[in-house]
C-alpha cells in the first residue's frame, strides 16, 4: 500500500458511518418508542496486508436531500430515521479525517449487504470485497419482503469489483488475526468478525447478530430477520464465545459502540 506507513501489529478503531433514529420495534419486536443508534464500521490496520474495512455504512448519496429518497426508495429515509445522516458521516469522509485515502483500503469485508452496511461499496473500487457467496446472490435477487433493505443502487459497480466470495468460516489472511464466522439469521450470508489483538485479546464484531443489547440478551427476534430459527442458532454460537471470555459487539447498539475505540483511539 503506497504512501502509508504500516503498523507493526494489528489494530482496530471504529466509526459511526450512519446515525439512525428508527422506531425501536424495527430492531426489537414489540419495543416501544424510537431509538438513536450508530452504524458501526470497523477500521483495521494489518501489519502485512494494510487497511481492512469491516462494513461501509450508508451511501453518501443518502445525505443529499435531493437524491437520498430516490436512491434508497420512497419512504425509507423516514422509516430508518436517516435524516440526521450527513455527508460528513459517510465512510470515505471519515477515513480521510483519519488520514486514510479510499485508495489505500486493501480489503472491504461485509457482515452482510443491507443498505446500512454496504452503502459505501462504490467508494473502494481498488479493494478486494469479501462477502459470503449466498449473501451476494440473495442481495441481487432478494425475496419481495426483504427487497427494501437491499438497495440495488449500492450494487451498481459490483460486477466491476474484485469480489472474494466465501462459503462459511474463513481465516482471511491465514494467520488467525481476522477470522470470519458464518452467522446466518438476520441475512442468509451474514458473518461476524473475530479479531485477535496482541494486547486486547480476541474481540468479535458481531454486526447484526443482534440490534439492541436488551433484545439480544433476551433472545427477542428482529422483524427484519431473514430466518428466526437460523438467528437462534447464531445467537447460541455467540453466547458460547461470550462464555469463553470473548466480547461480542453489536453494530447498532449505542452502549456497545461507546465501549469501542474511536476518534483516533485504537485497540491493538
Amino acid at each position: 500500500m503506497q504512501g502509508r506507513t504500516r503498523m507493526s501489529k494489528l489494530r482496530l478503531t471504529v466509526l459511526d458511518a450512519g446515525p439512525l433514529n428508527p422506531d425501536k420495534n424495527k430492531l426489537v419486536a414489540f419495543a416501544p418508542g424510537r431509538v438513536a443508534v450508530p452504524t458501526t464500521v470497523g477500521v483495521i490496520e494489518h501489519p502485512r496486508h494494510g487497511v481492512v474495512l469491516w462494513d461501509t455504512g450508508i451511501s453518501p448519496v443518502v445525505a443529499d436531500p435531493d437524491r437520498g429518497d430516490a436512491y434508497w426508495g420512497a419512504g425509507l429515509r423516514d422509516a430508518f430515521g436517516a435524516h440526521g445522516f450527513t455527508r460528513a458521516h459517510a465512510v470515505d469522509a471519515q477515513l480521510e479525517r483519519l488520514g486514510i485515502k479510499p485508495a489505500e483500503v486493501r480489503y472491504v469485508v461485509y457482515s452482510h449487504l443491507h443498505l446500512d452496511h454496504a452503502g459505501g461499496m462504490s467508494c473502494f473500487p481498488g479493494a478486494v470485497h469479501v462477502v459470503q457467496r449466498d449473501e451476494i446472490r440473495y442481495a441481487l435477487w432478494p425475496d419481495a419482503w426483504t427487497r427494501p433493505v437491499y438497495c440495488q443502487n449500492d450494487f451498481q459497480d459490483i460486477r466491476t469489483l474484485d469480489i472474494l466470495e466465501l462459503d462459511g468460516d474463513f481465516d482471511l489472511f491465514g494467520d488467525g488475526s481476522l477470522r470470519l464466522l458464518k452467522t446466518p439469521g438476520h441475512a442468509p450470508g451474514h458473518q461476524a468478525l473475530l479479531l485477535d489483538l496482541a494486547q486486547r485479546g480476541r474481540v468479535c464484531l458481531g454486526a447484526d447478530v443482534g440490534h439492541q443489547r436488551d433484545g439480544y440478551e433476551a433472545m427477542v427476534p428482529m422483524p427484519w430477520d431473514w430466518s428466526t430459527s437460523a438467528m437462534s442458532m447464531t445467537r447460541m454460537r455467540m453466547r458460547q464465545m461470550e462464555r469463553a471470555g470473548i466480547p461480542v459487539f453489536l453494530c447498532h447498539d449505542a452502549g456497545d459502540f461507546d465501549k469501542l475505540p474511536r476518534d483516533g483511539a485504537f485497540w491493538d
